[in-house]
């Protein structure tokens, strides 16, 4: 080992400084099987631990990556054989649960599932949602301000985070783990931190808002005819539940046929029908509940605003819908983007795109599904041909389209190395050179997911 490993070691052990076979055995991601490439991994178990390493690595202006659950979309966390990985695996626990306060302090390796699952026996909640809950980590939610299901709802996760502790580049602590959600003393530097895809400094610990867990949860699976009248059942079913309505999913139906059938799921309705929406709504009067939202869809029936729909009378049935919009493995390999822009242009984007793809690619398939709500879109795209570079050419044709309708080229993944390239299509030169001087005053020898987000 090189002297620098030899003095991480110290730090951790040696059975948490992997390298050679042990490192290769690691997957480079949720996504890729391939063998994880990095000078070294480490894997502390305390923010001390943390801060010794960040400091012995910018003594030796040593490239470092930070590593969570490897569910990312965007190259966020991919390593080159230069980099050392500290992953915060080890670093997992739920320290302190304040049930009246409705606050948890957790450490940044925590799963988001996990994390669920143990407020809720607390009869609490903790209200981000995604596919990936089952893997991917608090910290890396946090460092990529991980959106989900429940936006419409309860806000990104820059909403739910009251307090941080974060290590900088040099080894510096800064703890400020507010448990008020209310404190204006001065500068909110976490909010730094928050969507930095881990370029400014490695959060340790957290401290995150919980709600009361809703004692009843109205869900339907509704099919419509047009955008217009995806539309006017969101505004239908916010104005009518009062707040209630926590998720709003769109899919399209090339999308819902693409994921249904003969190799996925159990298609519980037609497949035939241009749009689909998973809604659900959570309250706390259980027969009131379902009669307001019962009533609802009534009225969107009688209107025609909705054509079609199944309602799940078991959990195990309310899964099996859910798992449609979620588990999307039938139409991949795909690329994959997450775009944003206002809910009106929403419909002529994706016409544009689906047209402009079609042309260049005759054979292609383009599945499209969203947040919606909060004017978030996901696409799935498929070239169907071999050789060139296909993925420059589809980023090309997402994003050109993307302009001219204020959008964004990341709602909730973030840059990576991905989209660095595009990164000026969604913010001014002003606010680049902004987010560089934050970068060199932070982290003036560049240590930290370098070349990430932007080139420096």
């Amino acid at each position: 080992m090189s002297p620098l490993l030899l003095k991480l070691v110290d730090i951790v052990g040696k059975n948490h400084v992997l390298v050679g076979h042990s490192l290769e055995q690691r997957a480079t991601s949720y996504w890729d099987s391939a063998p994880t490439i990095a000078m070294a991994l480490v894997r502390p178990s305390s923010t001390a631990e943390v801060s010794q390493i960040l400091k012995i690595c910018n003594q030796h202006k040593q490239p470092v990556v930070t590593q969570g659950g490897l569910t990312g979309c965007v190259e966020g966390a991919i390593t080159t054989a230069r980099d050392i990985i500290i992953s915060l695996e080890r670093m997992k626990a739920i320290e302190s649960i304040d049930e009246i306060g409705n606050t948890a302090i957790v450490q940044a390796g925590a799963v988001l599932q996990i994390v669920q699952e143990t407020v809720r026996d607390k009869n609490l909640t903790f209200p981000l949602d995604l596919g990936a809950r089952g893997s991917c980590t608090i910290g890396g939610n946090i460092a990529t301000n991980a959106g989900g299901i429940n936006v419409l709802r309860y806000g990104m996760m820059r909403n739910l985070v009251l307090g941080l502790e974060t290590v900088l580049a040099d080894g510096t602590v800064i703890s400020s783990m507010n448990q008020m959600l209310k404190n204006n003393a001065g500068y909110d530097s976490k909010q730094l931190f928050i969507g930095s895809e881990g370029t400014l400094g490695i959060i340790t610990r957290a401290v995150i808002r919980l709600f009361n867990q809703p004692t009843s949860c109205q869900s339907a699976m509704v099919a419509l005819d047009s955008f217009v009248s995806v539309t006017t059942l969101l505004s239908h079913m916010q104005k009518g539940l009062a707040g209630t309505l926590s998720a709003f999913e769109v899919m399209w139906g090339e999308y819902f046929k693409g994921v249904t059938g003969a190799n996925g799921h159990i298609a519980p309705i037609d497949r035939e029908y241009p749009f689909y929406v998973m809604l659900e709504a959570e309250g706390a009067d259980l027969e009131a509940d379902k009669t307001r939202f019962d009533d609802l869809l009534a009225v969107a029936f009688e209107d025609k605003i909705i054509v079609d729909a199944v309602i799940p009378n078991s959990e195990t049935q309310r899964r099996a819908l859910w798992n449609i919009r979620e588990e999307f493995e039938p139409i991949l390999p795909a690329f994959l983007y997450d775009i944003s822009l206002p809910i009106k242009e929403m419909n002529t984007y994706i016409s544009k795109l689906m047209t402009e793809v079609s042309a260049f690619w005759p054979d292609s398939d383009c599945f499209v599904l969203g947040h919606i709500a909060d004017g978030n879109l996901h696409l799935f795209i498929r070239p169907n041909i071999d050789g060139g570079d296909q993925h420059a050419e589809c980023d090309k044709l997402v994003y050109m389209a993307l302009e001219g309708f204020n959008g964004s080229v990341s709602a909730e993944h973030g840059i990576g190395e991905e989209k660095k390239a595009w990164l000026h299509t969604s913010r001014s030169n002003a606010d680049i050179a902004l987010m560089k001087q934050l970068k060199s005053t932070l982290d003036p020898k560049n240590i930290l997911n370098r070349d990430k987000v932007f080139e420096t």
